[in-house]
């Protein structure tokens, strides 16, 4: 099917059925994939390739390239094994470097690590390091006295949850993103804290949702301290929950990237698992409840994972690469086709003024706003069927300011189609749903709450 919008538009699940199928039926030989992340946690990816020195080396390249790319973003790592082809290692090693194509990446992963980066050759298969996952039972505890806290980039929001039942809730206007103090933030999160715990007999866990990465309850990177220095970053954020949690007392603590606790709302409300939650916002945030109903402990940043193979496509200005999520599930896919669809958005306004008038016109039933979701739908259908191929998935939650009203149902209705009409057998696997706005709200909160079990 044609993204109404971007013809030219090539889904990464198509380019890598058709490539599979060439493979086929040639002279092949099997490239492994190995990527590891904290505590020797390592994914695993297999696939067969054309044989080298046949022709077709780049690519080979290409493919294992993207995938390379998707792996680290939605598991994580800074350490790479590619085992059977010295061709592929080169040019990988090359990119994921000082000065490589991959520079963004290579920083990136190797802060949120605190390890260097490492690309490494295995030159025999046999040798390549294992799969090795661990998914942490997080969650769903609703027992005893519990503050859960949501760290928004706009709003932050605060429950009292007594036995699983939330007794009081606020949400507060403040600016993190603008603020170089991180007395700003502690003082935000712990104003927040003590209003939530003066509404219970006793505090027995806190829980907190916030964007960003978090390794053993640490900030590793996170948008909401976009303003604060590397060095306050060092000593006075990265324990920013511990240290507030310890004003409240002694209790356990538990913090989760945003996207998983979302993932986690949904899996408590569907009563069920194999849960990936996207939310098209600002920018793409994901978040994954796995067949056991835990959090994985995976980085699920899918607005960094490629999701169109097209070279000429919007390349993301933060990483510098093409083609990847975020240019394609968030307001910046609709500024992006607004002028494609026929409608001219005054550059002087703010993304998300600009997203408001799209919306305007959608609730109007204006058919040119209604080919930008369509066009967004399409491109959703198809990453499903990708994203996929490195999830197992039962239930797509879809969220987020660009989904809410008739553009969403526009948008989950086209992505419904395509995997029908593309991908038959996930289709009768995979149900998507668009929250109600009040399990959204309530829902993070309560389930924020839920994830430290008490001792």
């Amino acid at each position: 099917m044609i993204a109404k919008l971007e013809p030219e538009f090539m889904p990464m699940a198509k380019v890598i059925n058709v490539f599979k199928a060439a493979v086929a039926n040639a002279e092949s030989q099997e490239l492994v994939i190995a990527v590891e992340r904290n505590g020797g946690l390592t994914a695993i990816y297999r696939m067969d390739m054309y044989k080298e020195n046949t022709g077709h080396d780049e690519e080979n390249y290409g493919i294992a390239e993207r995938i390379i790319k998707t792996l680290l973003w939605a598991k994580g790592g800074y350490k790479v094994y590619i085992g059977g082809s010295k061709y592929i290692y080169d040019r990988i090693a090359a990119d994921y470097s000082v000065g490589g194509a991959r520079e963004f990446d290579f920083n990136f992963m190797a802060r949120v690590y605190e390890k260097p980066f490492e690309v490494v050759y295995v030159a025999d298969i046999a040798e390549m390091p294992a799969e090795n996952d661990a998914a942490s039972p997080v969650g769903r505890h609703l027992d005893g006295c519990r503050i859960g806290f949501d760290a928004g980039g706009s709003d932050r929001k605060v429950s009292a949850v007594v036995d699983g039942e939330t007794v009081y809730s606020e949400e507060v206007v403040w600016f993190p993103k603008l603020q170089s103090d991180p007395m700003y933030h502690y003082e935000g999160i712990l104003n927040a804290m003590k209003t939530a715990a003066s509404h219970m007999p006793r505090v027995d866990a806190i829980g907190v949702s916030s964007a960003g990465v978090y390794i053993d309850n640490k900030i590793m990177v996170a948008s909401l301290f976009l303003k604060v220095s590397d060095e306050d970053f060092e000593k006075h954020v990265k324990t920013m929950y511990l240290d507030v949690a310890k004003e409240i007392g002694d209790v356990p603590v538990e913090v989760a990237n945003d996207g998983d606790v979302t993932a986690l709302a949904g899996a408590m409300s569907l009563e069920d698992n194999n849960v990936l939650g996207v939310a098209m916002g600002t920018s793409e945030a994901a978040g994954y409840v796995d067949k056991d109903g835990n959090i994985t402990g995976w980085l699920n940043e899918l607005a960094f994972v490629p999701v169109d193979f097209n070279k000429g496509a919007m390349v993301d200005e933060w990483s510098g690469d093409y083609g990847c999520g975020v240019k394609y599930f968030s307001q910046d896919a609709v500024i992006k086709l607004a002028p494609k669809a026929g409608i001219e958005l005054d550059e002087a306004l703010s993304p998300a003024e600009k997203l408001k008038i799209v919306q305007g016109l959608m609730e109007q039933d204006d058919p040119r706003a209604a080919d930008i979701y369509d066009t967004i739908g399409t491109y959703f259908g198809y990453t499903i069927a990708y994203y996929s191929m490195f999830y197992d998935i039962k239930h797509v939650l879809i969220m987020g300011r660009v989904t809410s009203g008739k553009g969403g149902v526009i948008l989950l209705s086209k992505a419904n189609e395509v995997l029908e009409k593309e991908f038959p057998e996930l289709s009768k696997k995979i149900e998507l749903h668009i929250p109600d706005e009040k399990a959204r709200r309530v829902g993070q909160s309560v389930a924020a709450a839920s994830l430290p079990k008490i001792k």
